[in-house]
């Protein structure tokens, strides 16, 4: 029997080559996410929320309330007592993402320490990576597609940021926005923005609210610089804004420093105040830390806010 042979003018041929360009050209970020990805896997296996699903979980004791066709009367009848047979939650849930692009997203203050924007970016792909393994869908805000679920949705998703500028905009004026565009989302959808978030408190809520007001949930992750914290400097330093924020030079840094502690410390308490308000989480993120921790908590932050909305969008 002859072999099959594809060749570029057959369709099979041409899906074959488009795939295989596809994976050949997925960015490191891809790999490096997935990596950060399944390690944070294994600490949330076993974390299984309880909801609407076929999947079965767990027993456990029969509480007032409890719906009596709920009642596993099998499990039930080797005891005294009466069980109920909880599953896991199934539903599908669809997580729109958004990356601070602009520029002092570019920010580092050493060299043994990727950029805001970098380890955004790997945490939102890495974030991406968890919600795609436990079958949900994902987008990301402003490129005007659907969510969807599976590998291809996230190469595509991690194919799109790299595609984004990483070089600094040639004008302040040319930079990409620091807060996410104002795009109309389903009711009972999911957002988390990743940025530095420096801009003032009252525009960040601004943004929030808007989307509050459509009945979306989500997560403020806050990407800062281990120097933008604690203004470690000493002695005579310029310091120069990365979009037309001017100059300022101080004598002795160090002779503000505990001021300037004060005041990043109260911007940030500010976010975390509107973020509650909202029913949003706020987390907290320095590039000179590993990934996993924040990661964990945000996969359980909006794990935790799925399950008490209790319905799929």
């Amino acid at each position: 029997m002859p072999a099959h042979r594809l060749t570029t003018a057959s369709p099979a041929g041409r899906h074959l080559l488009e795939a295989e360009a596809l994976v050949q050209n997925l960015p490191p970020l891809l790999v490096a996410a997935e990596r950060v990805a399944a390690t944070v896997a294994q600490g949330v296996h076993g974390r299984r929320r309880v909801g609407s699903g076929e999947s079965f979980w767990q027993f456990r004791r029969y509480q007032p309330g409890d719906a009596a066709a709920r009642i596993d009367w099998r499990q039930s009848a080797k005891t005294d007592r009466l069980y109920v047979r909880e599953t896991e939650w199934a539903a599908a849930q669809s997580v729109w993402l958004w990356c601070d692009g602009s520029a002092s997203m570019r920010y580092r203050s050493a060299a043994a320490w990727p950029t805001k924007i970098d380890s955004a970016r790997l945490l939102l792909l890495a974030l991406a990576a968890l919600l795609v393994r436990s079958g949900e869908r994902v987008a990301l805000l402003g490129e005007g597609l659907q969510p969807a679920s599976g590998r291809a949705a996230l190469a595509r998703l991690a194919l799109a940021l790299d595609a984004r500028p990483r070089v600094p905009a040639p004008a302040p004026a040319l930079s990409p926005p620091s807060l996410p565009p104002a795009e109309p989302l389903p009711r009972y959808a999911r957002l988390v923005l990743f940025g530095d978030f420096l801009a003032p408190p009252e525009r960040i809520e601004t943004v929030v609210q808007a989307f509050v007001r459509s009945g979306v949930r989500g997560a403020l992750v806050q990407i800062i610089d281990p120097a933008e914290e604690a203004l470690p400097f000493t002695g005579r330093v310029l310091f120069s804004g990365c979009e037309a924020d001017g100059e300022a030079l101080f004598g002795r840094v160090e002779a503000v420093r505990a001021a300037y502690r004060t005041r990043f410390a109260a911007h940030r308490e500010a976010l975390r105040s509107l973020a509650r308000s909202a029913g949003w989480t706020h987390l907290v993120h320095r590039t000179d830390q590993p990934p996993q921790m924040a990661l964990l908590a945000l996969y359980l932050a909006l794990a935790d806010g799925a399950q008490r909305m209790g319905r799929p969008c």
